[in-house]
């Protein structure tokens, strides 16, 4: 089947169709480096590698750019408060040129722990771009968008009708509610900076000239003056949490689509939130986790990118560590079939297989049916080894688990682990209550996670795959 995606913009699954035959223009919205990304964090870029897989695997080339954003972003994401750069340099003692330097590293080695190939992506800095950010917000301001307050110089959302339509926001509900702090001198409530003027007696580490006077821009203008630079002014796909959807990609619209007068994106697609333990992440209850956290609790990176594909992009998960060292558990199954079977000749793609995996990632991207595929084709004993080889070669194109040179050593068979016997127990009760969409939901999970379930005139049997 063709290649559908969940358009944020309509509210619904449509056919993927390149505004140029064969190429597609990507712009995913990247970190602020002003600490470690956490693993909610980096659940979007994990799913804009798999985004950016599946269209290679339907022959687009493929342009990818991922901003960094190293200014102008302030605590809160409103248009007031202290710049989260400025402030974490303050609290490491440090230049804030220092501070975006190590973190964008961090950040850079981050992405390749998971296997994303930072090579074939175009970075871009903010800082590298305030010439273009300056004649971004002079064009609106000469068409009339623009109007000058005490602390910059802001976006008259007013003017842009369709503001809000990303998601279909309520902008009741938004001047309602704390998205923004109270500001006296805005028209309106949904306003926001494109240029914040540095505040009067007080040198700021990163401020630049420009016709308004002193200053540095908004979070939100160099998303569009990046990505229109390097994929013009209307382009393909845009990524991102879907914490970005009411205000940050709605800005980016209104501005962008003022200034040029034409469609800026033509898909908006957005992953759900990552909870940890069930609670939202956040740096006050001290629950944030990074990828240097996950290696010290014996936890490869990779692992916890398999665990990401076993739910859908736009389903929230709750990280718990049981649940990851269960996902590393079913990887380790998946590298040791992997490493017996390549010892042999390498045989062909099995035809079945490869038109069921493609349909499901083209449906959207449903990793967990494909993973779940996987784990059907490792025990069916029709394929041959050789074709099952060729054939999961081909499915770790999509995945990124790089099957082939994973270092992870064979195991001994291990016991059946407790968090897989309550899965199965709890499938039994489904089935006993004839619910046979969740028995076999929950089947599917224990596939994925490398054990077979069998059932008897007893109950059931459990053996790993």
């Amino acid at each position: 089947m063709p290649l559908s995606l969940h358009n944020t913009l309509t509210g619904k699954k449509e056919p993927f169709v390149p505004l140029v035959p064969g190429q597609v223009s990507m712009y995913n919205c990247g970190p602020t480096v002003y600490q470690y990304a956490h693993i909610g964090n980096l659940r979007a870029y994990v799913f804009a590698d798999i985004l950016k897989r599946s269209l290679e695997w339907n022959k687009y080339s493929v342009n990818q750019v991922i901003n960094i954003t190293d200014v102008g972003h302030m605590v809160g994401d409103g248009d007031g408060g202290q710049d989260k750069m400025e402030k974490s340099a303050e609290l490491e003692k440090k230049s804030a040129q220092e501070i975006a330097t190590f973190y964008t590293e961090a950040f850079l080695e981050d992405i390749s722990a998971l296997n994303i190939d930072k090579f074939k992506i175009t970075f871009c800095k903010a800082t590298d771009h305030i010439p273009e950010q300056i004649i971004l917000i002079k064009k609106l301001e000469k068409k009339g968008f623009t109007y000058i307050t005490s602390d910059g110089v802001y976006f008259d959302t007013s003017k842009f009708p369709a503001y809000g339509k990303l998601g279909n926001i309520d902008l009741s509900g938004l001047e309602e509610g704390s998205r923004v702090e109270i500001n006296t001198e805005k028209k309106n409530k949904t306003d926001f900076a494109l240029w914040k003027f540095s505040p009067a007696g007080e040198k700021r580490q990163q401020e630049w000239p420009s016709s308004w006077g002193v200053g540095f821009p908004g979070w939100h203008i160099e998303c569009s003056a990046m990505s229109m630079k390097y994929l013009g002014e209307s382009f393909d796909i845009h990524t991102g949490g879907i914490d970005h959807i009411p205000v940050h990609h709605n800005n980016e619209i209104a501005q962008s689509e003022s200034a040029t007068g034409k469609t800026y994106v033509r898909y908006w697609l957005h992953n759900a939130f990552l909870n940890i333990d069930s609670h939202k992440i956040s740096k006050s209850i001290g629950n944030t986790i990074c990828i240097r956290d996950l290696i010290s609790k014996g936890i490869s990176p990779v692992a916890y990118r398999y665990w990401l594909l076993t739910a859908h992009y736009r389903t929230m998960l709750n990280f718990t560590e049981e649940s990851v060292l269960g996902a590393q558990t079913a990887l380790i199954k998946l590298i040791n079939h992997f490493i017996e079977w390549r010892q042999l000749p390498i045989g062909t793609e099995n035809s079945d297989y490869m038109k069921r995996f493609e349909d499901f990632i083209n449906d959207d991207l449903d990793t967990p049916k494909a993973l779940a595929l996987t784990w059907e084709l490792i025990k069916d004993k029709k394929v041959s080894v050789g074709d099952k080889t060729a054939t999961l070669l081909s499915f770790d194109s999509i995945f990124g688990l790089n099957l082939s040179t994973m270092p992870i050593q064979k195991t001994e068979a291990e016991e059946i682990p407790p968090e897989i016997t309550a899965l199965a127990e709890e499938r039994e009760k489904a089935r006993q209550n004839k619910e046979w969409k969740l028995a076999d939901a929950i089947r599917a999970e224990i596939t994925v996670r490398g054990y077979e379930v069998k059932d008897t005139e007893k109950g059931f049997d459990l053996k790993a795959i």
